[in-house]
């Protein structure tokens, strides 16, 4: 499925607009996780890639709603993220699930009509 934050996509027309769709995933706030750092004073790799692992669980239901309510593409995609408690943060992404069908290219008979546009 093709997730894209345009309100667009290039080469295809939107045939039908479908609604909005959420993914959502919680995780608990771990101070020691994301506090500690390592030596060289950086963030620690194994939380960027946590932070990149709760992204895309997200995305992936989001994905998985779009599916069953019939899309074959989300366009606005957008994230969110906030507290819900002092010990969970909620990560949500959200769009638009639309359908989607190729644009029809033009046809250029004359060559030179084309340059001169």
């Amino acid at each position: 499925m093709l997730v894209v934050t345009t309100d667009g996509i290039a080469g295809f027309e939107i045939s039908s607009v479908i609604g909005e769709v959420v993914g959502v995933t919680a995780r608990t706030y771990n101070p020691y996780m994301e506090g500690v750092k390592s030596l060289n004073g950086r963030l620690n790799p194994q939380f960027i890639r946590l932070l990149t692992q709760i992204r895309q669980e997200a995305v992936a239901q989001m994905v998985e709603a779009a599916k069953r309510r019939g899309a074959n593409a989300i366009i606005g995609m957008r994230f969110d993220a906030r507290g819900v408690t002092s010990a969970w943060n909620e990560i949500c992404a959200y769009g638009t699930a639309v359908m989607v069908v190729s644009a029809p290219h033009p046809q250029v008979t004359d060559y030179q009509s084309f340059v001169d546009l």
